[in-house]
């Protein structure tokens, strides 16, 4: 998931329901309720809604298996 940083990444772990359409709607929707004064997630909010903007849904798809974390264990 090169294209996106860590903190992006995490935003989006937040926030992501399933799709890509579904996590901007959830990105754009947190991001209207942001004070003046976070500055630094508003900056962070709009550079995920533009990355993911510019993305298919073919590429989000392939890359949603990073976001949701596999808690099942390994077997060995």
């Amino acid at each position: 998931m090169s294209r996106f940083t860590v903190e992006e990444s995490n935003l989006m772990c937040i926030y992501n329901t399933g799709s890509r359409a579904d996590l901007l709607f959830e990105l754009s929707e947190m991001q209207s309720h942001l004070s003046d004064e976070e500055t630094e997630l508003l900056v962070l909010t709009k550079t995920v809604i533009g990355k993911l903007s510019a993305m298919s849904d073919e590429e989000f798809d392939s890359l949603s298996g990073e976001l949701i974390p596999d808690f099942e264990e390994q077997e060995d």
